[in-house]
């Protein structure tokens, strides 16, 4: 994932596309750009804010779970106009000068910083008045999917969370993210199966029962389909036979 935050001290004639949506900037505005879409600029005068740009593989899923949680739970957000959080300007440039200036302490500074914006961003959406605006139903699958631990194993149960049908469920992650619930589902067991299998002493039964599988075979089956490995071979390729 690539995410773009802009923050601009707002004059007349400044304006930006993203898509076919046109958005009349004023500071300080916050913009969230995603892969893939398209954006485009109008300015009178040269900006001042930050560009703040990533990819996806910035983000370790197994050990930064809750940083990439908080991604997610962006969704199809594209703007915060008029955010006056004061300390959101002083934190970009915390992270500006932690790119500049490299110590051995860099990336856990920036990750650090990127965390507590995202904090607030998600605070700002509950209290602000992007609140207001339901979001898509794919986005609010998948923010309840990254907080359910662990989870479901059924579309339906998500289904009924979110008072729509599994066919509806399906139909709209497959429209905005070219997979069903049901492969979001499995994806989401693998990753948290990974996280628990390389940081708990646990074993394979133990892991099987936490993760509601009817029996350990049926969740090394499960796990080797979808890693092709088994759990014993994942943890021992770090760890070494124990």
């Amino acid at each position: 994932m690539r995410v773009i935050m802009n923050s601009f001290i707002w004059q007349r004639g400044r304006a930006s596309l993203v898509e076919t949506e046109k958005f009349q900037i004023k500071a300080p505005d916050v913009f969230f750009l995603k892969p893939g879409q398209l954006h485009f600029w109008q300015f009178t005068a040269i900006p001042k804010g930050f560009v703040l740009m990533f990819k996806e593989a910035y983000i370790d899923p197994i050990k930064e779970g809750r940083l990439l949680q908080q991604i997610q739970q962006l969704g199809d957000l594209t703007r915060i106009s008029d955010w006056k959080d004061p300390f959101v300007g002083p934190i970009l440039a915390d992270v500006l000068h932690s790119a500049q200036e490299p110590t051995p302490q860099q990336e856990t500074l920036i990750k650090g910083y990127l965390s507590v914006l995202l904090a607030k961003i998600a605070l700002q959406l509950r209290t602000g008045t992007q609140s207001g605006v339901e979001q898509p139903l794919c986005d609010r699958f998948l923010g309840l999917l990254a907080t359910q631990h662990p989870p479901l194993h059924r579309v339906a149960a998500y289904a009924a969370l979110l008072q729509t049908s599994p066919q509806n469920l399906n139909q709209a992650c497959k429209k905005k993210t070219g997979s069903t619930a049901s492969e979001h589902i499995s994806a989401q067991l693998v990753l948290e199966a990974k996280r628990v299998i390389l940081h708990t002493d646990q074993n394979i039964n133990q892991i099987a029962d936490y993760f509601s599988f009817n029996d350990a075979s049926y969740f090394v089956k499960f796990f080797k389909k979808h890693t092709g490995e088994t759990p014993h071979q994942y943890r021992a390729r770090y760890f070494g036979d124990q």
